[in-house]
């Protein structure tokens, strides 16, 4: 994969026209207006790392990477913006915000608790075929890591969770969730950078075995083994970087 960037402007860089192959192509949606369209596609290309922090970017740039008008994409910047997954840096640009060790902390900590609770409550719903499906998706977690492929490895463990909780009668904790893995996503794709060992696997298979059980305590176990190893990626990462 071909990661080099062409220099910005003094006050930041801009999306590179070489940015625009490394999105997969997507469609609308049936229904979909042009607004939701450049939301999705931004929103999806934060959650799985596709903009490092810090990085500026241009309305006009991100206009360029969908294809599409100025107008769609200054709306899904605002609704990004307020979702607290970009800093607004003036009327025409904004970035990924940088990482502290306060709100990372925080962060975390809203992960395992979220998602613990969401576990467990999506546990008595789960039957035999929800649970075939756990463990196909798991699987595409494992393929994808083994090709090298990041941003789907990201994609597919949020696959593996997001379907998980929804299985719960009520998904009202998902939309909560999934605020967080866009703040966290774009530190996931630095922290698997480089790794040899996909420790998210066995943690999906701890947890499917705990499933299995009806063991809600081994289940929230697996959740947050799985959580705080990302954390020792990011570890990982952070290393490598100050190397």
């Amino acid at each position: 994969m071909n990661t080099t960037r062409k220099a910005g402007r003094a006050e930041g860089k801009e999306i590179s026209w070489e940015a625009k192959l490394r999105l997969a192509p997507a469609r609308r949606r049936g229904g979909e207006t042009m607004q939701e369209f450049a939301f999705r596609r931004l929103r999806h290309a934060i959650m799985t790392g596709r903009f490092p922090p810090g990085q500026a970017v241009t309305i006009r740039g991100l206009a360029a990477l969908l294809g599409v008008s100025a107008m769609p994409v200054r709306e899904a910047m605002r609704r990004l913006v307020a979702e607290r997954a970009l800093d607004l840096l003036d009327n025409r640009r904004v970035r990924v915000p940088e990482m502290t060790g306060p709100r990372f902390e925080a962060l975390i900590a809203a992960r395992i608790l979220l998602e613990c609770e969401a576990a467990g409550r999506a546990l008595p719903h789960v039957r035999a075929g929800e649970l075939a499906e756990l463990r196909r998706l798991d699987a595409a977690c494992q393929a994808v890591f083994e090709r090298g492929d990041i941003e789907r490895t990201i994609e597919a463990n949020f696959v593996f969770h997001r379907f998980l909780y929804g299985l719960a009668p009520s998904d009202a904790l998902t939309p909560l969730i999934e605020s967080i893995w866009l703040q966290i996503g774009p530190f996931m794709r630095a922290a698997l950078r480089g790794a040899t060992v996909y420790n998210r696997a066995d943690r999906h298979r701890e947890a499917m075995a705990a499933i299995e059980r009806r063991d809600s305590g081994a289940l929230a176990r697996a959740i947050e083994g799985d959580v705080r190893d990302g954390i020792g990626h990011l570890s990982l990462a952070a290393q490598r970087q100050a190397a």
